[in-house]
């Protein structure tokens, strides 16, 4: 079998990214593919993560997770990036790391990857699919090739997402349909990425 790696990286502020981030980390796993989950640095001041409890909590509940480097770019095969929404956008910690990639990408250290997304937003119309969309225009630059989930699996037509895994975080934490949604997500990066690793190798 081809060996696949796969780095989930994402930003969240007061846990709902991370938990569909861990939820995608057990599907890649699940699905054979070495697997780096890795948090962007957070650059809000101390005063606004302070602010909100919740925020503050997560912070030092994640405290052991690595931060993301571009070499965890460059090992990935495929990449999933997870961001909240803002302003219907990716966080700006999360751009701020992609906006570190240049040097990368000049490079041709980029081209090639499978790329795929997963956001949440505080309610239903809170921007999850224009957020996705908006990271799928660095995916272009990069020269990714785009996985989306689609309605591959049942579990799509019961949380409604084709663009990539999201959840209304105003509702509460993911529930089991969200997060069986990223792990499907997960795996069908891991055998699309597995395929097309395949096919490079035997042209």
């Amino acid at each position: 079998m081809t060996a696949v790696n796969v780095a989930i990286i994402y930003y969240s502020a007061t846990g709902t990214v991370h938990a569909l981030a861990k939820a995608a980390a057990e599907g890649a796993e699940k699905a054979g593919a070495t697997v780096r989950l890795r948090k962007v640095r957070e650059t809000a001041p101390p005063q606004a993560v302070n602010s909100n409890p919740a925020w503050a909590q997560h912070l030092k509940d994640t405290a052991d997770i690595e931060e993301v480097t571009l070499d965890d770019l460059s090992w990935a095969d495929a990449v999933l990036f997870g961001t909240p929404t803002r302003f219907g956008n990716v966080a700006s910690q999360l751009k701020a790391f992609i906006d570190t990639t240049g040097g990368l990408w000049q490079q041709g250290g980029l081209t090639g990857r499978v790329l795929s997304a997963f956001t949440a937003s505080g309610t239903p119309h809170g921007g999850q699919e224009s957020t996705i969309l908006a990271l799928s225009n660095t995916f272009y630059h990069w020269g990714g090739i785009i996985v989306p989930p689609g309605y591959t699996d049942p579990i799509q037509f019961r949380t409604g997402n084709p663009y990539g895994t999201s959840h209304v975080a105003g509702s509460g934490a993911p529930g089991e349909d969200v997060l069986a949604a990223a792990r499907h997500q997960a795996r069908r990066v891991v055998d699309v990425t597995t395929a097309l690793k395949a096919g490079r190798r035997a042209a």
